[in-house]
């Protein structure tokens, strides 16, 4: 992710990268499958180890305990453990291009505080909650509303759809309507703890993929809140959605991991797989269908490398970010389709790992806003037009 005209930076890359890779392989590889078919959340002691490793603050500021490196550092890593152990993964993610990130980057120097050294320490995780029930796609359309209490601060009621993170993390940020201005004027972001006095959570999804990343409901009944926790008041929704872009980025890198993983895996094994006395490899359809893997892949970090340029002096350029997310988010499918089909019978087995891809990948295409609403925003940006999906009563 690193700017390639300054060798420098490549080298720095390389090497963060190299360690990665050697610690998703050592630790991660064999146990990756377990937790995978055991639907087990990602324990707290490998969160903890991720913390020594300082993976939990590669992108958050040195005097709260970070390395206060560029993002593109953070990614590099995401990638090397994603291409093994998407739960891992998330953990740098979650810590490096997520909630904390936001807080980071929009909260006051308190709040900073307050949150920042807890999540780089691997002593606590936090998780973001935007979609509803009725409001996925349609995030401006969030009916969770927070209404001024007596005495000062808030008061939230509302329930959160599909949150990653929910019912492990510690903290959530919260995106909620704070006034009753329209769509987006009206909404804001507040900072909740997991064991606030009001909020509940349902059972855990049991889901095709995204397996030990936790997911599940949230329910807030008037659960209070300070205004120390208040992240952004209403009229900021485009901050809160540009700090969001630099969580897209964590979503994008994703899913490169799984197209490179796949894609990996599939040279290595038509070069060792026989068939009438010779390797797979020797065969064109084969050779054929490798080249558009590869095409694939290169073009997704192709547009991820460019979505990077800039997202560690403010947000990344949104265009670029959905373009890369949506390029990334269906090469993974693809590409990993295509590896179990040339892995024949093995691929459709649990023992090489590429079914597990490839139901990570269709999650990654789901979350942080679909490829079609990705579409949406890279058409409105080309024709200088904002779409309204709502038809009229």
């Amino acid at each position: 992710m690193a700017d390639q005209t300054d060798p420098r930076d490549q080298q720095r890359i390389d090497e963060i990268r190299a360690v990665a890779a050697q610690v998703a392989a050592e630790r991660y590889a064999d146990r990756a499958a377990e937790w995978d078919a055991g639907r087990v959340p990602f324990p707290h002691e490998e969160r903890r180890y991720l913390a020594k490793l300082g993976y939990l603050g590669i992108a958050l500021p040195e005097r709260f305990g970070g390395a206060g490196a560029p993002i593109g550092d953070a990614l590099a890593v995401i990638e090397e453990l994603a291409k093994v152990c998407r739960p891992a993964a998330f953990q740098v993610f979650e810590a490096n291009v997520g909630a904390a990130q936001a807080i980071n980057r929009l909260g006051t120097e308190e709040q900073r505080a307050r949150h920042l050294p807890a999540v780089i320490a691997g002593e606590a995780t936090m998780a973001v909650a935007i979609s509803e029930p009725d409001a996925g796609s349609a995030a401006t359309d969030l009916a969770t509303r927070a209404v001024p209490a007596d005495g000062g601060g808030y008061k939230v009621t509302g329930s959160k759809r599909w949150i990653s993170g929910g019912g492990e993390a510690e903290l959530y940020l919260v995106y909620t309507r704070m006034s009753d201005a329209p769509k987006s004027k009206g909404i804001g972001a507040v900072i909740i703890a997991a064991d606030a006095p009001g909020v509940s959570f349902g059972a855990q999804e049991k889901l095709m993929g995204f397996r030990g990343i936790p997911s599940a409901d949230i329910a807030f009944d008037g659960v209070a809140v300070a205004a120390e926790d208040v992240l952004v008041g209403p009229g900021r929704f485009r901050d809160l959605f540009g700090c969001f872009s630099i969580e897209r980025l964590g979503n994008t890198t994703m899913s490169l991991a799984i197209g490179q993983a796949a894609l990996d895996r599939t040279v290595d094994y038509v070069r060792e797989r026989r068939q009438f006395g010779r390797p797979i490899a020797d065969f064109q359809a084969v050779q054929l269908a490798l080249a558009d893997m590869l095409m694939q892949v290169t073009s997704a970090r192709l547009l991820l490398d460019q979505a990077v340029q800039g997202a560690d002096e403010g947000p990344p350029d949104a265009l670029k970010v959905s373009l890369a997310k949506c390029a990334a988010n269906e090469m993974a499918k693809r590409v990993t389709d295509q590896a179990i089909q040339l892995h024949g019978g093995n691929g459709y087995t649990e023992e090489y790992g590429l079914e597990r891809l490839h139901r990570d990948a269709h999650g990654w295409a789901i979350a942080g806003g679909t490829p079609t609403i990705q579409r949406i925003r890279i058409a409105s940006q080309l024709l200088g037009r904002t779409f309204d999906q709502r038809r009229p009563a």
